[in-house]
């Protein structure tokens, strides 16, 4: 693709990447059979190649979006399903995060949305206000009818619209606050293989705090140690995806000051999403030279929780024969380029693992993207709860703990995530959505 930036905006570190990104597309048009919100809405303002060019024009001319391209960036759910389709290695998410922050410097959003975009920021990568705001939903959930169910525009929900999506992901069941989320050295069992930080996460430790404590039962049984840094927190990704860059940056920095130093192996994810930015840490703090060098060393560091159980060797024999649909998340295929791992650890404990049709498309979680835009989240979830339960397995294993949330909330199946089954078949407890 021909740019026509001026020297001027090319000494902006972000506009020189960007450069670089726009000009490697060739307009082959390969992403948009890929594409989740193409496949859905057909509309080429909707795929990779229509917003890239959007993008193209807004950052060129140095201007504010106009409405309907705003719109039209906002419904990207980040999934990734583009660069592992593209064949000229466009980076396809370096350039939609640097149009997001454009987005949130130079456009206005109107106030519904300023507060929902504000609300989600302020309570995601905070454990302890998200579990109290989640509590307030639990008793708030009666009154769910009387918010609207549906929006004029599928992507452009209101506030009220988003306020009942976000409702309506309120669990049915709250669980208690986990002691093994807190900071703290878990030790090896036997001769120790290896020294590991665990990122406790946010969201996770309120809503499914067992794919913590199922991680440090596994990894602690195959020989690693296993710590929780005190300092260390959200990872970044929920802000990031909504154009707030700073906000993400400043909480990368108290992860990258947390483990910096500390002599780790390896900085181990649970949830596919956190570990695909946690990998990119280099890229988010490139341009700071106070932090450029820890930060590429973190990142370099970070390891989905498959990748150490793989090399940890873990194997094991499933309490009972089970078949099992994997959900390949997004940030795993795709941010990550993870895909046999999880299935050969699964198969190597005894499971017998099937893949879903359209396996490469997105559940319609996304972080923040099942409240921004509920309709068509919910779209893609009904899609991708089909092609699993036709597979005719007796549950869902995802690794990503809010895939596992939002399937199971309207699949008929359990929905577990792929450590919670390692963990089992290793000694572990049955996972409660089994056991239920």
């Amino acid at each position: 693709m021909q740019t026509s930036f001026t020297l001027a905006q090319l000494a902006d570190p972000d506009t020189a990447r960007s450069e670089k990104v726009l000009r490697k597309c060739v307009h082959c048009g390969f992403c948009t059979a890929t594409c989740p919100t193409f496949v859905l809405l057909g509309d080429e303002r909707d795929s990779p190649r229509g917003r890239i060019y959007m993008m193209k024009a807004m950052l060129e001319d140095a201007r504010a979006p106009t409405e309907s391209e705003v719109r039209h960036l906002d419904r990207c759910l980040s999934c990734l399903s583009c660069m592992t389709t593209c064949p000229s290695g466009v980076h396809y998410m370096h350039l939609v995060d640097h149009g997001r922050q454009h987005i949130e410097h130079s456009y206005t959003r109107p106030l519904g949305d300023r507060l929902m975009r504000g609300l989600l920021a302020l309570l995601m990568p905070n454990p302890r206000l998200f579990r109290l705001t989640t509590l307030a939903g639990w008793l708030a959930r009666p009154f769910v009818a009387l918010l609207p169910a549906t929006s004029p525009d599928p992507g452009g929900a209101t506030f009220l619209r988003r306020l009942r999506a976000m409702l309506d992901a309120v669990p049915r069941r709250l669980p208690a606050p986990s002691a093994m989320d807190r900071p703290q050295v878990f030790a090896a069992e036997g001769e120790r293989r290896l020294r590991v930080a665990l990122l406790a996460g946010c969201g996770q430790q309120v809503l499914a705090p067992e794919v913590n404590e199922a991680t440090i039962r596994l990894l602690t049984r195959h020989g690693a140690e296993v710590e929780i840094v005190a300092g260390s927190g959200c990872c970044g990704s929920s802000v990031l995806h909504v154009g707030r860059t700073e906000q993400a940056r400043a909480l990368a920095r108290a992860n990258v000051a947390a483990w910096s130093g500390r002599g780790f192996d390896a900085i181990v994810a649970n949830a596919s999403g956190c570990g695909t930015t946690l990998k990119d840490y280099g890229h988010l703090l490139a341009d700071d030279p106070a932090w450029a060098e820890r930060a590429a060393v973190v990142a370099k560091l970070a390891r989905d929780v498959s990748e150490v159980a793989r090399d940890l060797g873990v194997k094991g024999t499933a309490p009972r024969p089970l078949k099992i649909a994997y959900h390949a998340a997004c940030s795993m295929q795709h941010g990550q380029k993870i895909v046999e791992p999880p299935k050969a650890l699964l198969r190597g404990c005894g499971f017998t693992v099937v893949d879903p049709g359209e396996a490469h498309l997105c559940c319609g979680w996304a972080g923040t993207y099942q409240v921004l835009q509920p309709e068509l989240s919910q779209r893609l979830r009904a899609r991708k709860v089909g092609n699993l339960e036709r597979t005719g397995a007796d549950a869902i294993a995802a690794g990503n703990f809010g895939c596992v949330g939002h399937i199971g909330a309207a699949s008929g199946l359990p929905v577990v995530h792929t450590v919670e089954l390692l963990d089992w078949a290793t000694g572990g407890p049955e996972p409660r959505a089994l056991a239920g």
